[in-house]
This record gives C-alpha cells, structure tokens and sequence, in this order.
C-alpha cells in the first residue's frame, strides 16, 4: 500500500451490545464478522461518533454512567502540516481522536489530547476515513457531492482547468466591485477627493512609525518615574550587596561552609552547587542594578517632546482612525495612506474611468466565459471516462444489465449568460444516474437503487477513483445486501483490489466477502448478550477456516463447509 493514512486501533467501553472491545487493525482489507446482532455496526457506530456523528444517549449501555469510543491513527507525511493547521495534535505521525457520551447526552470530543467542538472532528477527519452504509450512501443523492466525487476522479486534468477558472472568476468579482464602488463615490467624489489629500498630507508630515504609541507610552513612564526606579533599584542592590546582612554575604557564608563538607557526604552536593550557582546570579543581578541606576536620568525636555508626540498621535488617530488600539489603528491608516493616490486617480478619472474599468470587466467576463467552457469540456470528458469504468466495475457486481451515466449538464455559453450563471466551482451541475436495463429510462442514482444496489455502485464508484485519490481509510457496511454466490466474490475482489490502494474495514455476513481479508475479527456475545473484550477475537489458520465454514452453512463441525472455507480462502493465492 502507498504511503497513505491509515487507522490502527478502536477501543470502545459501554456503547450498545459492547461493554469492552479493543481492536487493532492492519493495513489492507479488514473483515468484520460475526452472528447478527453481535455488535459489529457498534464499531461502526463508534467510529462515527469518534468522526464528529451526532450523540445520543440511547448509545449508553444499559446500566453504564458514559460511553467512550477512540480510534488511533497512523497519519501520512504528506497530510500532517494540513492536520496540524487545522488544530490537531500530533505526537510522532500519530493522532488519537476520542469520544465520550454521557447518560443525560452530553457528550466530549478530544483531539490530541485537546477538547475541541464535535464539528471540529468531521472537518479533521474527513481526510482520513469514508465510511460507506446506508446512510453515508444518502449524501451521494447530492448534487455537490457527485461534482466532487467527479472531480476527485478527474484530479490534474480537471483540477488545473478548475484552478484557471478560479482565477478568472476572483478577477472578474474584483472589477465588479471596484467599478461598483466607483460609481457609488462618482456623485461625492470631490469631496472624497478633497478630505483624501488632507488625510495623505497630513500622514506625510506626521511621520509616524510601527508601534509608535506603544513605544512612547513606555518611555513616557519610565521618564515620569525616574526617581522611583532609581529608589527602588538602589534598595535592591543594597539588600544584595550589604556587608553585614546581605543576601550576597550570606549566601557567601553559606556556599563556604558546605564547601568545606560536601566531600564528606556526596548528598550536599548538588545542594552547594545550587547555592554556588545562586550566588553567580545574585552577583550578575546586583551588577546589573548598579548599572541601571546609574544609567538613570532625569530628562525633563525629553518628556516634554514625548508628552506633545502623544498628543499628536492620538489627536491624529481620533480624527482619521477608528476605536482600535493606536498601534493598529496606525497600521490601517499607513494602509490607506498607501492606497491613496490610487484612489483619487480612480475618483478623478470620473466618466473616463467607470469606461475603462467597463472594458476591462468587459474583457474578463469573456475569460471567465472562456475558462467555463473549459472546465465543462474537462468534466465532460472525465465523466464518459468514470461512466465506461463504473459500468465495468458494477456489471460484476450483481448488476449486470445495470449502466451507470455521469452527466455534465451548463447553461446556453452562446446565449448572454447571468452572473448567478457562475460560481466559484463553475457553471455545471453533475449528476450520475443509472439505467436498469437496455432498453429502460435513465433515473436519478437516489430514486433508482436500492440501498444494496447503492452500496455496490460506491464500491464501484471508490474503487475506480482511489486509483487516482484514495483517502485513508474505507469503511463499508452492507455492501454485500442481496449479493450471493459468485457476485459475492467479486465483491470481495473488489474490496481486496480497493485496499491496494488504502485501507478498508468491511462490516460482512458473506464468507465470499470475509475469505479475502488480510486481517479477520470475529465478534462474538457472552452468555448475557453482551460484547466483552474477550469477545472480539482476530482469527488466523484454522480458526479463520472454522469461522468462514461457520458462516457457509451455519453450523459448527462442518467438515464441508470446512473444505468450502478452505477453497474460498485459496482464491487470495
């Protein structure tokens, strides 16, 4: 597998069936099974609420006070600065997101060791895990969605047509605004003009710099209070420094006499070397002091000049600037000072001016157009390309009259287009849909599948596009509905070719499914219903055989169903 992000360990107390489980994963194809209502969708239902899923109390164990689900993560070089940006603590490569929910519903989301907001988590995660089930699988009925799922197929080829279309857009709005704003002024323009140049005159003979106020006002009061400082430094250095009960003659004392005893015991040590070491400091400090006072001045004309620059400052900003800090409020107005003279080259340009921004918004609006018509080619293309693949990849799939189309639908590019035509994502509308037989209607994905059949067109879907852009992990659940026999094993292929690319944990009742896995967990209840830690168990060898006769033919000491496990694990190779 490529070097990718991937999930390495679940550990839940307290939700469901599950009072304790543990379960670390492996890179590859991971298969959960186990009888029905073991509480394998309970991992699955912890790793949603660790993904930033809403709480719910009825999550809780009976009889339990909270439940607390964790995953730990693996993360790839290449994602931990844009992990981090977003607020995550990693500790070597390593991310451990946790949750908890309390009986009365509260619940508490931790990353890295930091409490962040539920929301915080989805927008973390979302590079890291897709899990796929039937309510994952409604957000493909989206039309957002199908787009992204497009262009992530697309990658370079649609993502630098994307990119100049972007650009085009930005500078298209920017010209808008700034001919609508010059329109805007055109009618008080000679009064901005005026009250403009006094502002930039002024600023020119005010010559303030960075941090001025903050700078003058701590120089005003170390001026105002020279002879405070100077008291108040002379009786420390004094404290220090006095013969007969200085703290520097008594740590003297001190430093002699264990000098003259710490060979006889190696435990005072350290002790006459913190006290050795006090001393050095003190001495440095006491240097200092002296120093300090006597580089002491009073300086009454210097404080005059700051007392008359503040003023001037503040009497400034009180005119020109806002309620910030003065700092910051010189900061914005030695921006504006800056872009001043533009402004009034814009605001006397009058007429002239409006008429050549018009052209140049005349002139982008047909790149814009332009680069639309290109970013549509590009999808167009993209699309057949996805079509053709996922038709390929369903027809195997159990659905093998079934045609899957994406569609890239724009408005009339020879007709005079409305801006609420472009978006910052273009001007398409993406939609897949599928046919269920030759000679019948294209419908809506959402309207058109089952909920098995919609899980099997995402398996398609993932595989063909994590060729290009996997994430890190892929969790499915029921994608094997209303699949048997041999479709079943391609279902399981499909999964094994997915995880070549990224990691996949597969929710299975299907031993056609469970025989591909590279890593095999059995879920199995106690006696009283529940999922303790004992009770999920990664199986290998005859174990693994014994668990896939189990699921064959629903019986223990199969010895058919054993060589039947024994043929479907074979096909790995």
């Amino acid at each position: 597998m490529s070097e990718r992000s991937f999930l390495e360990e679940i550990s839940i107390r307290n939700l469901g069936v599950i009072e304790q489980s543990e379960l670390e994963l492996g890179p590859g194809l991971n298969v959960l099974t186990g009888e029905t209502g073991a509480g394998k969708t309970m991992i699955l239902t912890a790793l949603s609420l660790v993904l930033g899923g809403k709480s719910d109390s009825a999550l809780v164990r009976h009889g339990a006070d909270r439940l607390s689900a964790s995953a730990t993560f693996s993360i790839a070089s290449s994602q931990v600065q844009g992990l981090e940006e977003l607020g995550a603590q990693l500790d070597d490569n390593s991310l451990i997101i946790s949750r908890t929910v309390n009986a009365d519903g509260k619940s508490k989301a931790v990353c890295g060791g930091v409490t962040v907001p539920a929301g915080t988590l989805a927008t973390i995660s979302q590079n890291l895990i897709e899990i796929h089930g039937q309510s994952a699988n409604a957000q493909i009925t989206k039309t957002s969605t199908q787009r992204e799922l497009l262009d992530r197929f697309g990658g370079a080829a649609i993502a630098s047509v994307l990119s100049a279309y972007q650009l085009s857009y930005a500078n298209y709005l920017e010209i808008k605004a700034r001919l609508a704003d010059l329109k805007s002024s055109s009618s008080k323009r000679d009064s901005d003009i005026a009250q403009l140049r006094e502002f930039i005159t002024a600023w020119a003979s005010l010559k303030a710099v960075r941090n001025e106020c903050t700078a003058t006002e701590d120089e005003i009061n170390r001026l105002s209070s020279v002879e405070d400082l100077r008291i108040a430094s002379q009786s420390a250095k004094e404290a220090l420094e006095t013969e007969e009960s200085g703290a520097l003659t008594l740590l003297h004392s001190a430093r002699r006499a264990l000098d003259s005893v710490k060979s006889k015991d190696s435990r005072l040590e350290s002790i006459a070397e913190r006290v050795s070491e006090a001393v050095f400091i003190l001495d440095d400090a006491a240097t200092d002091l002296a120093s300090y006072a006597t580089g002491l001045e009073a300086d009454p004309r210097r404080l005059d000049v700051l007392n008359e620059r503040k003023s001037q400052l503040n009497a400034f900003i009180k005119k020109w600037g806002g309620a910030g800090s003065g700092d910051e409020e010189l900061v914005l107005l030695a921006a504006k000072a800056k872009s001043g003279k533009e402004v009034i080259a814009d605001l006397e340009g009058g007429d002239d001016r409006i008429a050549e921004l018009e052209g140049s918004l005349t002139v982008a609006k047909k790149d814009l157009l332009k680069n639309a018509k290109s970013l549509t080619e590009a999808r167009g293309k993209q699309a057949e390309k996805l079509s053709d693949l996922v038709t390929t990849e369903i027809h195997a799939l159990a659905m093998p009259h079934t045609q899957f189309f994406v569609e890239v639908s724009s408005p009339d590019y020879s007709a005079n287009l409305k801006e609420s035509d472009f978006t910052q994502l273009g001007c398409d509308e993406v939609s897949m849909l599928i046919r269920a037989h030759t000679d019948g209607p294209k419908v809506a994905l959402g309207k058109g599948a089952s909920g098995g059949e919609m899980s099997r067109i995402m398996l398609g879907l993932e595989v063909v596009i994590a060729q290009t852009h996997p994430v890190g992990t892929y969790i499915f659940d029921e994608v094997d509905a209303g699949v048997g026999g041999k479709a079943a094993i391609e279902v399981g292929k499909r999964l094994h070719q997915l995880s070549k690319q990224a990691q996949v944990i597969v929710v299975t009742h299907l031993p056609q499914v469970a025989a591909w896995a590279d890593t095999h967990f059995v879920v199995k209840k106690s006696s009283d219903g529940s999922v303790v830690a004992s009770g999920v168990a990664k199986v290998q060898d005859a174990d693994r055989v014994e668990e896939i006769a189990r699921m064959l033919a629903g019986l223990e000491e199969s010895t058919s169903a054993r060589e039947h496990a024994s043929e479907l694990l074979a096909l790995r190779g």
